[in-house]
């Protein structure tokens, strides 16, 4: 039977408690696994960070190194390319003329003059002469990254 003295409004008043206390609990609960989220995230975030900078760091060290080990190819191929201009000036002079020939030599001694500047500048020095050159020809340095795509595309195409 039920007890006369639970009234109807106290049976809901109780209930209302229970339901208050049911939602102080939950938030309560939200609260604290939104904190562990959160720490967690913050974890995560901090390794993802470490991890990315690590990369930046590992990737720049080998930009560095092929930077440097592509100067030096290119010279010696700057270098090799005058000395076979050098070597066949005398055929120039005997099959188009001394003039010719003269001007080959001339162009393997400029040649040689860029490919000693080449080495003796750093990879920085480089970087903003060819920045210091873009501003100040943009049209030039689009035309001859075009004609160099063009050769590298020949080159690669028929291996």
């Amino acid at each position: 039977m039920v007890d006369p003295t639970i009234s109807a409004d106290n049976g809901s008043e109780t209930a209302k408690n229970h339901f208050a206390k049911a939602i102080d609990e939950a938030k309560a609960g939200a609260q604290a696994l939104a904190g562990e989220l959160s720490n967690e995230c913050k974890s995560r975030s901090t390794d993802a960070k470490d991890k990315a900078s690590a990369f930046t760091t590992d990737a720049r060290a080998k930009a560095a190194e092929y930077a440097v080990d592509g100067k030096a190819r290119a010279s010696q191929a700057i270098v090799g390319l005058s000395k076979m201009i050098d070597d066949n000036a005398a055929l120039i002079d005997e099959k188009v003329g001394a003039k010719y020939g003269d001007y080959a030599r001339t162009a393997s001694r400029s040649m040689q003059d860029a490919a000693a500047r080449l080495d003796e500048k750093s990879i920085e020095e480089l970087g903003d002469e060819a920045r210091e050159f873009v501003r100040k020809s943009p049209g030039v340095a689009i035309g001859l990254a075009v004609a160099t795509g063009y050769v590298l595309a020949r080159l690669f195409k028929g291996k």
